[in-house]
Formats: structure tokens, C-alpha cells, sequence
């Protein structure tokens, strides 16, 4: 009964969504970093197009494991992928990281990852006062 309550289908989502937010906030930190570095291309995850794939393709919905030997699926991985971000302008030194567009990144993932977090610890709170 209490894993129907904690780990249903909209938890899975959340985990797998701040999972992914992080994941981007780290990519943008690394091109962030690597502003000055002659020949770098900036990186960027497509966050919001692999949550949509992972919920059509129900990859969230784990299969049960009921013995130790069992292998595991691929949900229990992160699913998202990096990838080189496509236009831009390159300058001299062969780099294309626009720092006005890393920091708009960052504040949208920021806000995001803001909004899901609350959302969990809303849900847990009203669990948390049912179970009163």
C-alpha cells in the first residue's frame, strides 16, 4: 500500500524530470566553463523532448524485480542524451558558446527544477498530514 503512495507513476516522473534538470544545469555549467577554450562546441541536453518520449513510451513504469539475479531495465538510467548544440555563431578560435543564452538556459532550468521540487514536497506533505 505505501509503495502505491510514494513511488507512483507521478513520483517517477518527478525523479526522472530532476534528474534530467540536473543533468542539463550540469551541461550548461561545463560550456559556462569552457567559454575561453579555443575549438570547444557547446553541448546541450533536449530535456523536454526525451520527458515527453520517456512518459509516451511508459519507459518510467519499472518491471518488478522479485529476485536478486534479475537484471535490471533501462529506466533505472537517466535516459537523457548530450548532444553538440546545433547553430550559433563561431568566433575565431572555433568556439560557439554564447554566454547570454547559457545563463537564459540556466535560469529556465533553475526555475524548473524549482517547481518540480516543490511539487514532490507538496505531494509528500499532504501524504504526511493523511497520515495523521
Amino acid at each position: 500500500m505505501t509503495d502505491s503512495l510514494f513511488f507512483d507513476i507521478s513520483t517517477q516522473m518527478a525523479k526522472a524530470a530532476l534528474d534530467g534538470l540536473s543533468l542539463r544545469q550540469q551541461v550548461i555549467s561545463r560550456n559556462l566553463a569552457n567559454v575561453d577554450t579555443p575549438g570547444f562546441k557547446a553541448q546541450t541536453l533536449d530535456f523536454k523532448e526525451t520527458l515527453a518520449r520517456m512518459t509516451a513510451e511508459d519507459d518510467l513504469l519499472p518491471l518488478k524485480i522479485t529476485h536478486d539475479a534479475h537484471l535490471t531495465t533501462a529506466a533505472s538510467e537517466t535516459g537523457f542524451s548530450v548532444s553538440l548544440r546545433s547553430g550559433g555563431t563561431f568566433r575565431a578560435d572555433e568556439n560557439n558558446v554564447d554566454v547570454d543564452v547559457e545563463m537564459t538556459d540556466m535560469s529556465e532550468a533553475g526555475i524548473q527544477y524549482q517547481a518540480v521540487s516543490q511539487a514532490i514536497s507538496k505531494k509528500l506533505f499532504l501524504l504526511k498530514t493523511l497520515a495523521k
